[in-house]
């Protein structure tokens, strides 16, 4: 069970950082990046799972979404490098994706990175091998 001093702790700096008007990308750094204060305060992999399971990290979720909706990442604050990544995928998802990012009127970047932000339940992913 995770302490709810912690759960406090994560969301109290996700909403400092929604009032600092903080762009998207320094949001996710800070609270659910590598270093930020979900791993931080959530060392494993169990308890991160148990959090990724309550309202808190649903609200942190809305609010990332409403950063993301506000500003282009070219306009941040703190600007942070870009990487590209590759992906190999059938045509047919592909395609799929494309039809997807056209119904939420968005481009295929912000739509995969939606989908990249979300919790994946680990029985999900096959393991290499």
């Amino acid at each position: 069970m995770i302490e709810s001093e912690r759960q406090q702790e994560i969301v109290d700096t996700a909403c400092k950082l929604m009032e600092s008007n903080a762009d998207w990308v320094t949001f996710y750094r800070k609270v659910l990046g590598l270093h930020g204060i979900i791993r931080h305060n959530l060392p494993t992999r169990k308890l991160m799972a148990e959090f990724e399971q309550t309202e808190a990290y649903a609200e942190i979720q809305r609010m990332l979404t409403k950063l993301r909706q506000r500003v282009d990442p070219s306009e941040t604050a703190e600007q942070e490098p870009t990487k590209v990544i590759t992906v190999r995928l059938p045509k047919s998802l592909h395609e799929a994706l494309r039809a997807e990012a056209h119904e939420h009127q968005t481009s295929m970047n912000k739509l995969c990175i939606s989908k990249l932000l979300q919790f994946i339940d680990n029985t999900l992913v096959p393991t290499e091998g």
